[in-house]
């Protein structure tokens, strides 16, 4: 970027990376919260992912940061491994992405099925809904989504201030109300000269002024009053345990995956907000890569590029990279110079942020538009969304791509086979409408089994989408049993040139054939 572009780009890229530094600020923080961890980790990660990936990123609108999709897996490692071993494992995970993009693998990470991606993240934002709606009340969440749906109504019930519980959770619990409600009458009604203002900004904001005013005794941010102090090394013996222990590779190797995933989807989906240059997904992948393995060093949380930061940027009117990179600087001075700003938030101010933004997550607009291409989607859809609520985040992914790779099977099998005789009842046509796999050798020897004594056979091809050496090994068996009762096979010869691509000239005999 030459000189006179920066002058004429930087006004706008300044004033657009305010408006993303308000937005990524409570959210780093609350991102930080659901994943089990101090906030203090999620505001490093933001740093991290304005100022270094910012200037890497191969797409130079979208903003990196800690994300509420990776908050369910985040809290599955912290609590399972401990909040040592999350460096480790993301070191680990960095790494990958960094080899992966080096290698041009960026397109590949992008390969899958929409209904899983929509169905993951409705999962998460279940997740996400289920153990903030606990930390809302100033108690801790279960270990998964089925213990917090089931211990609630007590946590509920001991925040009352009557009762059995008598506790003092219920302050906490309409500070958090009033956030959410903040946001959704902000997002329906917000004054246009003002629209640039996130609504986690003003729901928060209003929340810690009321809770300041009333001295409200609820629980409120820890942010260090050193950053340094929120920086935990990796040490080289964790290092060595990670090397060791399958079941942290296996974690890196998942978190590598769905961070790429959520990445890349969403680069995409900035590419289609803007008309600036495209996305560089392998570059892309190689800066989160980079990203990635530093927040693992400094044991912060795991970065993804994020789809509500990047919109705001682009909806603010960002040009270049410099806002992303900006946004990270304005997050580095507020934290190192107003601290005690950050220590008054409640933090059930920031998990009405997070049921927010996980409501948002369960998106029933991409429902509907999976419904335009069948039931099959929405299905994988919810088997995808409840699985992950219901299991784990990694066995209910699974489970998505097992359904979408059933699916495909399934309409790869699918066949239709019908034998039509001529008026003379000497010729016939054997129609094939579909794949001819292995599949459906026993049908299609069935029909061929049905076919008169002295019938010329015609088999055109060009309905077929796929023929496999199975079918054709079958019907040269026909063609060569059926000889000696005047039976004749015939293919259309053009037809077996477009989809067999040669292999006819491998099979010796098939009557008709050029």
């Amino acid at each position: 970027m030459n000189l006179e572009t920066l002058k004429s780009t930087l006004p706008r890229d300044a004033m657009a990376s305010v408006v993303v530094f308000l937005v990524a600020l409570p959210l780093c923080m609350g991102v930080a919260i659901a994943s089990g961890m101090p906030p203090a980790k999620g505001l490093i990660t933001g740093i991290v992912g304005g100022l270094v990936v910012g200037a890497l990123a191969g797409a130079p609108l979208q903003v990196s940061g800690p994300a509420a999709g990776l908050a369910v897996l985040v809290f599955e490692l912290v609590r399972q491994h401990g909040i040592a071993m999350l460096g480790p494992i993301l070191l680990l995970a960095g790494l990958i992405q960094l080899v992966a993009g080096r290698l041009r693998l960026g397109c590949w990470f992008r390969v899958t099925a929409p209904a899983v991606v929509y169905g993951m993240l409705a999962g998460i934002g279940i997740l996400i809904i289920l153990s903030q709606l606990h930390v809302m009340l100033d108690a801790s969440p279960q270990a998964s989504g089925l213990n917090n749906l089931q211990a609630f109504p007590a946590a509920l019930v001991d925040a009352l201030p009557f009762g059995a519980g008598a506790g003092d959770g219920w302050g906490a619990g309409l500070l958090g109300l009033m956030t959410i409600g903040a946001m959704w009458l902000w997002d329906k009604r917000k004054p246009a000269r003002l629209r640039f203002l996130p609504g986690a900004l003003i729901g928060v904001s209003l929340a810690t002024l009321v809770s300041l005013i009333l001295s409200m005794d609820v629980r409120r941010v820890e942010v260090p009053a050193n950053l340094g102090d929120a920086i935990d090394w990796v040490q080289p013996a964790d290092l060595l345990r990670l090397l060791t222990d399958p079941t942290l590779l296996v974690a890196a190797l998942t978190l590598a995956f769905i961070a790429s995933a959520e990445t890349l989807l969403s680069a995409a989906a900035v590419d289609r907000m803007h008309q600036g240059p495209r996305a560089d997904f392998d570059r892309e992948l190689t800066s989160q890569g980079v990203g990635n393995l530093l927040c693992g060093l400094l044991g912060a949380l795991p970065m993804t590029g994020v789809i509500v930061r990047s919109s705001a940027n682009v909806q603010a009117g960002a040009v270049t990279r410099m806002s992303a990179i900006l946004h990270g600087l304005w997050l580095l001075a507020f934290v190192l110079l107003l601290t005690a700003v950050l220590q008054s938030i409640p933090v059930a101010s920031l998990a009405g942020v997070l049921v927010y933004t996980g409501v948002k997550l369960v998106d029933l607009k991409a429902l509907r538009g999976l419904g335009r291409y069948g039931r099959m989607p929405m299905f994988i859809y919810a088997a995808t969304a409840l699985a992950i609520v219901f299991t784990d985040l990694l066995t209910g992914v699974m489970i998505g791509f097992a359904l979408t790779l059933a699916k495909l099977a399934w309409r790869a099998s699918r066949l239709k086979i019908s034998l039509v005789y001529d008026e003379d009842g000497r010729s016939a046509e054997l129609r094939m409408v579909g794949s001819a796999t292995f599949l459906k050798v026993p049908e299609l020897s069935r029909v061929l089994a049905s076919v008169r004594p002295g019938t010329q056979l015609h088999v055109p091809l060009e309905h077929l989408n796929y023929i496999d050496h199975a079918c054709m090994e079958l019907l040269d068996e026909w063609r060569a049993a059926s000889a000696a009762n005047g039976s004749e096979l015939v293919l259309e010869s053009r037809a077996v040139k477009r989809r067999l691509e040669g292999r006819l000239r491998t099979t010796v005999g098939i009557g008709g054939a050029a």
